[in-house]
C-alpha cells in the first residue's frame, strides 16, 4: 500500500469509529483537505483492492481487511508516541506530528520488538487505546467534563483535543492523565467548571470541559 492509501485506510476509521454507517465522500474530503473528485478517485482504487465497501452516493466503510489493516496502522502510531514521550522525552503535544511519519514503516518485527520494549502499553500518551498484533484493544467507559454533575469525581484518561494548543494549555496548569479530579463547581452562565486537581483548584472554560474525558471512580 502506499501512504497516501494508508491515510485514507485511518481516515475512514476514525470518522466511522463510533458508528456503523458508512462515511461520507466528503466528510473523508474535508478531514483530509482534498477534493470530493480526489477521494472518489481514492476509494475506488481500495474498493479494488478490497479494503473498502463502496457505492456511489451510499458513502463508504472499511471491509473487516481494510479494519484490520487501519488498527495496524493506528497501533504502530500510538505505540510510537509512547516511545517518543517515555524514552526520548518528547512532549506530548510534540509527538503527533512524527509519529504520523513514523507510523508508515513497514517491519512487523520491529513493531513487535517495539511493543515489548515498552512493555505492551494498552494506551498512549493522550489516553487512546493501543490495539495489539491481532487488531485486539479494550475501550475503557469514559465520559466528558461537560457531561458529568457536580461532585463526580474521576481519573483523567484522554483529551478529545490532542491539539498542540489543547496540550500545552493542560501542561501549563498541570493537568495530565492519570489525574483525580473532583468537579466542584458548575457555572449556569457560561457552562465554565471548577475542578479540584494535584495542584489545587481550578476553573476551566465549557471548552475545555468538552475536551477531557474522565473515568469515573466514585461520584458523590
Amino acid at each position: 500500500m502506499t501512504l497516501s492509501e494508508e491515510d485514507y485506510i485511518k481516515t475512514i476509521y476514525h470518522l466511522s469509529e463510533f458508528n456503523s454507517k458508512s462515511v461520507a465522500t466528503n466528510a473523508i474530503a474535508e478531514q483530509m483537505k482534498t477534493k470530493p473528485s480526489s477521494v472518489t478517485d481514492m476509494v475506488k482504487k481500495l474498493s479494488e483492492k478490497s479494503l473498502v465497501n463502496y457505492k456511489k452516493y451510499q458513502g463508504v466503510l472499511l471491509s473487516e481487511k481494510g479494519r484490520l489493516v487501519a488498527l495496524s496502522i493506528i497501533r504502530k502510531h500510538r505505540l510510537w508516541e509512547v516511545f517518543l514521550v517515555d524514552k526520548l522525552n518528547f512532549s506530548w503535544d510534540e509527538v503527533h506530528v512524527v509519529a504520523e511519519q513514523l507510523e508508515h514503516i513497514k517491519s512487523d518485527a520491529l513493531i513487535d520488538k517495539l511493543d515489548a520494549h515498552l512493555g505492551y502499553p494498552k494506551v498512549d500518551p493522550h489516553g487512546d487505546p493501543i490495539p495489539n498484533k491481532d487488531g485486539v484493544f479494550t475501550k475503557s467507559v469514559k465520559k466528558l467534563i461537560s457531561e458529568l454533575p457536580v461532585g463526580s469525581q474521576g481519573v483523567c484518561v484522554g483529551v478529545n483535543d490532542s491539539s498542540a494548543a489543547f496540550l500545552k494549555f493542560l501542561d501549563k496548569n498541570k493537568i495530565a492523565l492519570g489525574d483525580t479530579f473532583k468537579i466542584m463547581e458548575i457555572e449556569e452562565f457560561d457552562g465554565s467548571v471548577t475542578i479540584s486537581t494535584r495542584s489545587g483548584s481550578i476553573r476551566i472554560s465549557k471548552q475545555i470541559a468538552t475536551n477531557l474525558f474522565l473515568e469515573i471512580v466514585d461520584e458523590e
